[in-house]
């Protein structure tokens, strides 16, 4: 029986591949198992000794079904070793890449209530040429307002590898 989950919440994907990376550094690779958000719903939580979770921002949120699985789920989480990392771009820029200083990661905390063991924050990526015509063209206002990349025929990583290799590092 895995004694890790890993469960992913994301949008395009990256924050999959994210959960992906981190599971390769984990000690017994028999033992753990990655889901997304919409499986671990109806999920026995019970069983895993750590469970992390990872969770992506569209449009400046979190997603609301990420914020109920945590009210559903809290008790147990908080019985369990449970780590939390957000996925962001604006944690490209290094005054906003720790969880002290990410905005998003504030206001989620404060929002669930929830105190992981452990949590991280790591840049994302923008995707511009896999996007639909409206989030490619909000987005690109977006980091248009916040002086990131706005050419759309581009995608954009932003993902400090090495500090998820870290962060992996540490959970065992």
């Amino acid at each position: 029986m895995p004694h890790t989950l890993i469960i992913y919440c994301s949008t395009d994907g990256h924050t999959k591949t994210i959960c992906e990376r981190i599971s390769n550094f984990l000690n017994n690779k028999n033992e753990f198992k990655i889901i997304s958000l919409d499986e671990a719903i109806n999920f026995d939580l019970s069983t895993f000794n750590k469970i992390i979770i990872g969770a992506s921002i569209r449009y400046g949120k979190h997603s609301k079904k990420l914020y109920e699985f945590i009210r559903l789920n809290k008790n147990l989480l908080n019985q369990k070793q449970s780590i939390f990392f957000s996925v962001n771009v604006v944690a490209r820029k290094s005054e906003k890449s720790t969880p002290e200083t990410n905005p998003y990661i504030k206001k989620f905390l404060k929002i669930s209530k929830w105190r992981p063991k452990k949590i991280e924050v790591f840049a994302g990526r923008v995707d511009y040429p896999n996007y639909g015509f409206l989030d490619k063209y909000v987005i690109k206002f977006i980091m248009f307002l916040t002086n990131g990349p706005t050419d759309t025929s581009q995608s954009y990583e932003f993902t400090d590898w090495s500090k998820v290799d870290k962060f992996a590092k540490e959970l065992g």
